[in-house]
């Protein structure tokens, strides 16, 4: 079973504009001037989702004069990554071993 974090992340990621960035910043750390050009989104629209990347640990800031750098945290995506392949290895045991509870 997924735990609660790992379910809070998921939904973070979920939205396709914040997969996005995600995306953008495995490639390189960006600030938002950049973030904007390239997804195309507003100003506020994006720093509204780069907010809710930082809560959930996704991304950290770095200030760098007038401007703020976005980095992407590999661990915390690692983290989620070997969820997934956990859950994955138990369900080919499960599909291997024909495990199966018999209806009532």
């Amino acid at each position: 079973m997924m735990m609660s974090a790992d379910a809070d992340l998921m939904r973070v990621l979920a939205d396709s504009l914040r997969l996005r960035i995600v995306t953008l910043l495995a490639e390189e750390t960006l600030c938002s001037t950049h973030l904007i050009e390239e997804t195309g989104a507003r100003q506020t629209n994006l720093s509204n989702h780069l907010k809710v990347l930082r809560e959930a640990g996704v991304v950290e800031t770095e200030p760098c004069g007038r401007f703020t750098y976005y980095r992407l945290r590999p661990d915390v995506l690692s983290s989620l990554a070997g969820r997934f392949a956990d859950l994955a290895a138990t369900a080919r045991v499960t599909v291997e071993n024909d495990v199966k509870r018999s209806c009532p």
